[in-house]
């Protein structure tokens, strides 16, 4: 199950963490960049471009997608959100203070997607494909399943 947390302290926190993170790279969190990142935050589901690009022209900010898609680029290299390549949208990272791989637990019912971070797991991949002469260039892996809240309602359903 889901551990519950005070989701505005996260936004904050995220937040924090992505001002910080820019200022240590010498880089501009500008607005449309923060408030890209905050409506990730703010969803704690991944949402796609066309999502933040209507959010943000109902804000009054330019509705040209490349301007999304800039804003995403910077917050992608900068490390503070995620691509979840399946479903085409984009996830705060939760680790953004550290450098690393994200992997991703999406349920197939409520669509949530938690990340993990496996050094191990990436370790491996890169051994793995050294024994076989291939370089990696990126990595994503998506695992699907069942989260515990969906688990439990499906147990609930069956036992009704």
């Amino acid at each position: 199950m889901n551990t519950p947390h005070n989701h505005d302290s996260c936004i904050e926190s995220a937040l924090a963490t992505a001002e910080r993170l820019c200022k240590e790279q010498n880089q501009k969190l500008t607005k449309v960049r923060r408030r890209t990142l905050e409506l990730i935050w703010q969803s704690h589901r991944p949402l796609g471009a066309y999502q933040l690009l209507a959010k943000l022209a109902e804000e009054g900010f330019n509705s040209a997608p490349p301007t999304v898609y800039r804003a995403l680029d910077f917050l992608m290299s900068a490390g503070l959100i995620h691509k979840v390549e399946s479903m085409n949208a984009y996830l705060g990272c939760a680790h953004a203070d550290k450098a690393h791989k994200g992997y991703f637990l999406i349920c197939d019912a409520c669509h949530n997607v938690m990340e993990f971070d496996y050094q191990d797991i990436h370790s491996s991949l890169i051994e793995k494909a050294a024994e076989q002469g291939f370089s990696l260039r990126a990595e994503t892996i998506e695992l699907t399943g069942l989260c515990g809240n969906c688990q439990a309602l499906e147990t609930q359903g069956a036992q009704a």
